[in-house]
């Protein structure tokens, strides 16, 4: 049979999917996950005194700044679009105890800082961590027993003092990342019975113990000084227990709740998406910034490309706020 009487392989063809890929508007047109500076929050790490920034050697691009240049960063970062800071202190070891007393200091570190924010840029949210690892002699997120057992009560009553102390000094988010039991509804009660009724609590729901918190801890000098944090933190192979947590933190008064870390666990982002209806975060951690990073350096992937291609998709499994390093050079990327 020649060719002009042979059927072609495509006819009758209805569905040609590539219609809506053949231009960049086309595409733009129909694109299902849009990823804005609105979406993000940017982690920054604050130390003690004036005019330091100092590199974290395994987070390339990062660093510890002191109050005076951690201002000009917030404030580079709020015209940027980028609409909330989280912050994290390094905090000299002198001030550091088993039961980080030092974490509800209203002149401590962590306090200082909010307040000079909030009197900079007021209109930035200023989302706090509470956990005690930055304040702990031991690097642990709670107060270590006589057995080494972490003590879950006693230190919730911490974690409801550090919470106020924070609220007071202007946070407008607290977020625990500590993965105590009760402790969203104790610090709830807290914040309430102090009249922080309008201070929202992000809540680290599934905080998984993942091998990608490594460079996160140098930052800060917090690793644990024994064991590791098991008992407290979620099993990497569990997912059903993350419904369990984000349940429960929900009930005890969580406004958003957190997946950390994202890349790894892209599966519960979903997961949490179709069984909660919660804002959800994701914390694009240290180890996967690290990851991208050292990669770029050595040129092995076009890193502007796999940073925005990795933010989308933890905003596709169902985040709808990331937590991320990368924020202010996205923020650019995206103007």
């Amino acid at each position: 049979m020649s060719s002009e009487t042979s059927p072609s392989v495509n006819a009758g063809l209805i569905h040609r999917p590539r219609r809506l890929r053949r231009t960049d508007a086309l595409r733009r047109m129909v694109r299902e996950t849009q990823l804005t500076a609105n979406d993000l929050i940017y982690p920054l790490f604050v130390m003690e005194g004036e005019n330091q920034k100092q590199e974290i050697s395994s987070m390339p691009g990062c660093y510890r700044y002191t109050l005076d240049l951690l201002l000009k960063e917030i404030a580079d970062a709020y015209a940027l679009g980028i609409p909330a800071i989280a912050l994290f202190p390094l905090v000299e070891n002198e001030k550091k105890d088993n039961a980080g007393t030092e974490s509800y200091n209203p002149d401590g570190l962590v306090q200082r800082t909010i307040r000079a924010i909030k009197k900079q840029t007021p209109e930035i949210v200023i989302i706090t961590d509470v956990a005690l690892d930055p304040f702990s002699t031991q690097g642990h997120d709670g107060i270590v027993g006589e057995n080494g057992e972490i003590l879950n009560d006693e230190t919730v009553e911490v974690l409801v003092k550090q919470a106020v102390s924070q609220a007071e000094a202007g946070a407008d988010m607290v977020a625990p990342s500590d993965m105590m039991d009760g402790r969203i509804g104790a610090i709830r009660e807290g914040l309430d019975n102090a009249g922080f009724t309008n201070v929202s609590i992000l809540a680290y729901s599934a905080k998984y113990a993942s091998a990608y918190y490594g460079p996160f801890r140098d930052a800060l000098d917090s690793a644990p000084k024994f064991g590791d944090k098991k008992t407290y933190q979620m099993d990497a192979a569990n997912a059903r227990e993350a419904i369990t947590e984000a349940d429960l933190d929900i009930a005890e008064g969580a406004d958003i709740i957190m997946v950390k870390p994202a890349l790894a666990y892209l599966d519960i982002i979903h997961l949490l998406r179709n069984t909660t209806n919660v804002p959800i975060a994701a914390y694009n951690v240290s180890g996967e910034y690290a990851m991208i990073k050292a990669a770029g350096q050595m040129g092995w992937i076009d890193e502007k490309k796999v940073i925005l291609e990795t933010l989308t998709s933890i905003k596709r499994a169902g985040a709808d706020l990331i937590l991320t390093y990368f924020a202010k050079e996205v923020a650019l990327m995206l103007r």
